[in-house]
């Protein structure tokens, strides 16, 4: 089942992000964050959680890409599933349930940044019709080696298109 994210779920989002900070193939952050800043982070639409026997094993959510009035329709997307349940296809449920909150709350744009070794993410987003729009070589640095990155994005076929 997905749900919308409420303040209870906290802890559980929490864990499930410092299993994906741990594999190292998801994001550069090293830390998580507390959950008020977690909060403050996400937009407070498109915030999803996906329950099974009753316990939350996954979760999405989209970060605004700026704070400039011209870019309120562009967000930037996490999925994150317990490592324990992947390959199950929560992943696509989450993008699919994501996609719809979004348009439904005016995102044209969502974009996503993935480690180029992070092939199942990479799959997802490829599955979903986002693009691949190029490779940022070196962009930053984990655990003092430098990765690329590559940018996917989808544009909506529903908002934005005027």
């Amino acid at each position: 089942m997905i749900r919308p994210i409420t303040s209870g779920d906290g802890r559980e989002i929490l864990e499930i992000y410092q299993l994906g900070l741990e594999g190292r193939n998801a994001t550069f952050e090293t830390q998580v964050p507390n959950w008020k800043d977690w909060q403050e982070k996400f937009h407070e639409h498109s915030r999803l959680a996906y329950i099974e026997n009753e316990k939350l094993i996954g979760w999405a959510a989209i970060t605004p890409f700026s704070k400039r009035e011209v870019y309120q329709g562009v967000a930037e997307l996490s999925i994150y599933v317990h490592p324990e349940h992947s390959g199950k296809g929560i992943g696509s449920q989450l993008m699919e349930a994501l996609i719809a909150s979004s348009e439904d709350n005016g995102i044209w744009t969502l974009f996503s940044s993935v480690f180029p070794e992070n092939k199942a993410t990479i799959r997802l987003h490829q599955k979903f019709g986002f693009r691949l729009m190029g490779r940022r070589e070196r962009i930053a640095r984990l655990d003092g080696i430098w990765r690329d990155t590559l940018i996917f994005e989808r544009r909506s076929t529903k908002v934005g298109t005027d």
